[in-house]
């Protein structure tokens, strides 16, 4: 077999497999549609926790949540899936920090870091950063 033809079988075969996962719903990103999607969904992995209030990011790609116990709760979307956590101090690597409408988190968790958030507006980001900070503060 020339290597020219293995060469457009390998190309023809990887582009289908793409193709194939598209149109089977592999590439549908998953959203929150407002404050009552991230709350339910929050609430499947942690039915026991009290939310006060939720922050969902412009792009309804991530919400932070206010919680009874004092932790935040975070609703992330991965794919067409979303990952939750519920956040303690000790959690935090280092304080959160805003900026205009932007807010930057890191987490100690080697298997979600943290990331970078945008929401409507800086009144938003300041009000996610401080209740983080306030986590920080405490440890």
């Amino acid at each position: 077999m020339s290597l020219t033809l293995l060469v457009v079988m390998v190309v023809v075969g990887v582009a289908g497999v793409v193709v194939a996962v598209h149109l089977t719903g592999g590439s549908v990103r998953a959203r929150l549609a407002d404050a009552d999607a991230a709350r339910s969904r929050f609430a499947v992995d942690f039915p026991d926790l009290d939310i006060a209030r939720v922050h969902l990011t412009a792009d309804g790609d991530a919400a932070f949540l206010a919680l009874g116990d004092g932790r935040v709760g975070i609703v992330k979307a991965v794919g067409d899936r979303f990952l939750t956590r519920a956040v303690a101090g000790a959690d935090l690597s280092g304080a959160p920090r805003a900026t205009d409408s932007t807010l930057v988190l890191r987490l100690r968790d080697f298997t979600w870091p943290g990331g970078v958030f945008t929401f409507a507006g800086p009144d938003e980001a300041r009000a996610v950063e401080r209740l983080l900070a306030a986590l920080h503060a405490r440890g």
